[in-house]
């Protein structure tokens, strides 16, 4: 099987026969470097893939979908984000061919369009994914309307964290998905930051921590 998207690895720290496995998708206008950047923080356990977006906009520059902001709202290519869903399934085929991961301790996380895409694949495919961490993303209402609420969403782990000062994505796409969440008995923790459209240490302290209690590494 060849391989549907291109990627960064980050092996475990602790050798383990199982790991958890944690996918990390980039915002739009980035590339699998960017957040393959903060493995060096995140828990040793982990075997940790930075996974590139299929679509190119310029030089080390993709995307997973386009996105136009001319109405003042952000109208997405839906036929582009599902066929980013598709390829980042095949892509989990894939590394189960490749390397050895605990399929049952799966966890999905991104910045931005890849906390968008961390949900669409965590919610509509909750039997593939154990977590979710959204970092300044929103749940697209045409996902929203898809998902099945199930046991395996309603016992779903998720993380999210938000910059009140947001002028990408306002915070309140954020304050939304807390609601919906809640309101189908999903208690995300949740945390907003005085920050803008990016990731602060204090919030990257907080996934850590989040992190390794979910992984169960707490002693």
């Amino acid at each position: 099987m060849e391989k549907p998207l291109e990627f960064l690895v980050r092996e475990p720290k602790a050798p383990s026969e199982n790991p958890p496995l944690l996918l990390l998708l980039h915002g739009v206008g980035s590339n699998e470097e960017d957040l393959f950047s903060l493995t060096n923080y995140l828990p040793e356990s982990l075997l940790i893939v930075s996974v590139r977006g299929p679509l190119t906009l310029g030089r080390n520059s993709f995307g997973w979908y386009e996105v136009l902001f001319t109405t003042g709202q952000p109208k997405i290519n839906l036929e582009q984000e599902k066929e980013s869903r598709r390829l980042l399934l095949q892509f989990l085929d894939f590394l189960k061919l490749n390397y050895k991961f605990d399929e049952s301790n799966v966890w999905i996380g991104g910045f931005s369009q890849g906390a968008i895409m961390s949900y669409s694949i965590g919610l509509l495919y909750p039997e593939r994914i154990k977590g979710i961490i959204a970092l300044s993303g929103r749940l697209l209402e045409e996902n929203k309307a898809q998902v099945n609420i199930s046991e395996k969403v309603l016992t779903k782990k998720i993380f999210i964290s938000h910059g009140t000062n947001d002028r990408v994505l306002s915070v309140e796409f954020a304050r939304s998905v807390k609601g919906y969440l809640e309101s189908i008995g999903v208690h995300p923790h949740y945390q907003e930051y005085e920050e803008g459209h990016s990731i602060n240490r204090e919030m990257l302290k907080d996934l850590i921590q989040w992190l390794e209690v979910g992984l169960g590494n707490h002693n």
